[in-house]
């Protein structure tokens, strides 16, 4: 019988152990500014408020005549979300007929700064 081929020497010194530790490169999304995207992100939502944010008081006709393409369910849906939210008030007017205004809060206005940049996002990169 042979002798049995010995391998590579073994070194008996401790080996460095080597940690290896991730660094998260980016931060998690804002719980807000999710929020915020997801209320003024819904379909229509946006061009309702900007809307409201150039004209101050509308009537729901004169809304839905600003937006087109809105039906009138989806306005009217969409109107109580924003209102449900504080970022529209509905004002009812007596009278014959009685006239329903909306506007925005001091909440809702408090966007106007942030739809006009996005105004003019969508006209530099979007037109």
């Amino acid at each position: 019988m042979g002798v049995p081929e010995e391998g590579p020497a073994r070194s008996t010194t401790p080996q460095p152990t080597v940690v290896v530790t991730t660094v998260q490169s980016h931060s998690t999304c804002c719980p807000y500014y999710h929020q915020a995207v997801e209320l003024i992100g819904r379909r229509w939502t946006g061009a309702i408020v900007s809307v409201l944010i150039h004209h101050r008081r509308l009537r729901f006709g004169e809304i839905a005549a600003a937006v087109p393409e809105l039906s009138d369910r989806l306005l009217s849906e969409r109107m109580k979300e924003l209102e449900a939210h504080g970022v529209v008030v509905r004002t009812v007017r007596p009278g014959r007929p009685v006239r329903v205004e909306y506007a925005l809060t001091e909440k809702g206005s408090a966007l106007a700064p942030a739809v006009h940049e996005l105004e003019c996002w969508a006209r530099r990169w979007l037109a």
